[in-house]
């Protein structure tokens, strides 16, 4: 990450042979080494390297789990340095048995009459869960386990399900209200399951950054277009990135998308407008330590040429390296992820070859993407699995200058014959996971251009996965 503190300048060659190999160099060697063996062979396993990883891994396992032990209120370390009587260890044992057989009743007698007697249910669990706090209250002394509530990290936590106790007995013995007993209670349980994820190991850390990984602005319509949008969320961007990557993360993205229409779409305002956010995006990210993914996507709905969608694109492209380059963000340390270039859905000629859809994308990014950006991967765009790596293929073994690598970033082209073969059964795993393993394989070797059409016989890779005006 050393090209992220060294300003806009290209890093220094002491950088450069110190750092470690890109994701995509690291996924371009392995694709090498697999297209390498003979496809009849399976695939080898060493042994030794095997056990020496398992090894490792389950080291590091109880590495982890040892530490996070250490931090549970009734770890045995928390228990020997605060129990300082039989009676302490007596009382803890006292309270948490009633409070698990107060929980045990809830939800074995008054659970299943719910819907009739909400408040039995209500009263009994949350003062289960009472007993089962006071417990650690007797165990490691009321002061120190109080104290470890309240801590920064755990207040969060604390706060969600002691306010959830305390607004159930309270809608329940004094409202009375059968509505609000039901959802208070539904809630408890919901902030039980939460509280207590917060204490295994790593949980505190990953309910935080779920939590707010989860939070999108999403787009938004930009005033005096025909309906094009612009992608919002840029105020609180700076504190999600910090936090990201405080939690481990390294990548980032940000989709733009663009439509072309009869109106002369994508106008210059939503160009204009996609191409500053994503660059202040870009910017942002750097800032804090990641490298961002810039994705402007024009999408495949309408009834435009190859041509049309070929402009569109240049013109995007070329916006969006503008605006990068005006904030002055060092394209070394970005990605491109954009669309390949295709017919609209609805184009008479929307089935064109993949030596086409290959010259065409290929070129759009020579007359835009500057050498300096390490990488291009492609977003599927509805093409069926077979389609995009096809595509993918013909682009690698075109005997032109591409300065950047070529690969692929899909979602729906890589995932549907899998999900197709799965179809959420325990006995369909191993099929699964086979039709997965192709597919990689598959677009492994299209990023190398020596892709010979091994994963084209299964039916749901040559389905079309085209959703118009497609979300996520």
């Amino acid at each position: 990450m050393q090209w992220f503190s060294s300003g806009s300048g290209p890093p220094s060659s002491a950088a450069a042979s110190s750092s470690q190999p890109s994701l995509l160099a690291e996924w371009n060697s392995y694709a090498a080494t697999r297209s390498a063996e003979d496809a009849g062979d399976g695939f080898g396993i060493d042994i030794e390297a095997a056990v020496r990883s398992a090894n490792d891994r389950v080291a590091g396992t109880f590495g982890v789990v040892s530490k996070g032990v250490k931090g549970l209120p009734g770890s045995f370390k928390s228990t020997t340095s605060s129990v300082t009587s039989g009676g302490s260890l007596m009382y803890f044992g006292l309270f948490l048995a009633s409070g698990i057989f107060l929980v045990f009743i809830a939800f074995t007698i008054f659970l299943p009459v719910m819907v009739i007697m909400p408040q039995k249910f209500a009263i009994c669990f949350t003062v289960g869960c009472a007993f089962i706090i006071g417990s650690f209250f007797a165990l490691k002394g009321p002061k120190n386990q109080l104290y470890h509530m309240i801590s920064k990290e755990r207040l969060p936590f604390t706060v969600g399900f002691v306010g959830s106790m305390v607004a159930t007995i309270y809608v329940s013995m004094v409202l009375h209200s059968y509505i609000l007993s039901v959802f208070f209670s539904v809630l408890q349980v919901l902030a039980l399951a939460y509280y207590a994820i917060s204490y295994f190991p790593g949980g505190s850390a990953g309910m935080k950054f779920l939590s707010s990984a989860l939070v999108s602005s999403g787009t938004v319509e930009i005033a005096g277009t025909n309906g094009e949008t612009t992608t919002q969320g840029h105020d609180s961007l700076g504190a999600r990135c910090a936090k990201y990557s405080e939690a481990g993360a390294r990548f980032a993205k940000w989709r733009a998308v663009l439509k072309i229409g009869a109106a002369g779409e994508p106008s210059e305002l939503a160009v204009k407008q996609n191409a500053e956010g994503l660059a202040r995006y870009a910017l942002i990210c750097q800032e804090n330590g990641l490298v961002p993914i810039v994705e402007p996507e024009i999408l495949t709905d309408g009834g435009h040429d190859i041509k049309a969608c070929a402009a569109a694109t240049e013109r995007v492209l070329a916006a969006v390296y503008k605006s990068l380059n005006d904030h002055k963000v060092l394209l070394e340390g970005t990605l491109l992820k954009t669309n390949m270039i295709t017919p609209g859905s609805d184009s008479p000629k929307a089935r064109v070859g993949a030596e086409v859809i290959a010259e065409y994308t290929v070129a759009a990014l020579r007359r835009t993407v500057p050498p300096a950006v390490p990488g291009v991967v492609f977003l599927s765009g509805g093409q069926s699995e077979e389609e995009a790596t096809q595509n993918l293929n013909a682009m690698n073994k075109l005997e032109v200058l591409k300065p950047w690598t070529l690969s692929f970033s899909f979602g729906r082209a890589l995932q549907q014959s899998t999900l197709k073969k799965w179809l959420g059964k325990k006995e369909n795993v191993a099929a699964a996971q086979a039709a997965f393993v192709v597919r990689c394989k598959a677009n492994s070797e299209a990023a190398l251009g020596k892709y010979a059409g091994s994963g084209a016989g299964d039916a749901a890779a040559s389905e079309s996965l085209y959703v118009k005006g497609y979300k996520y």
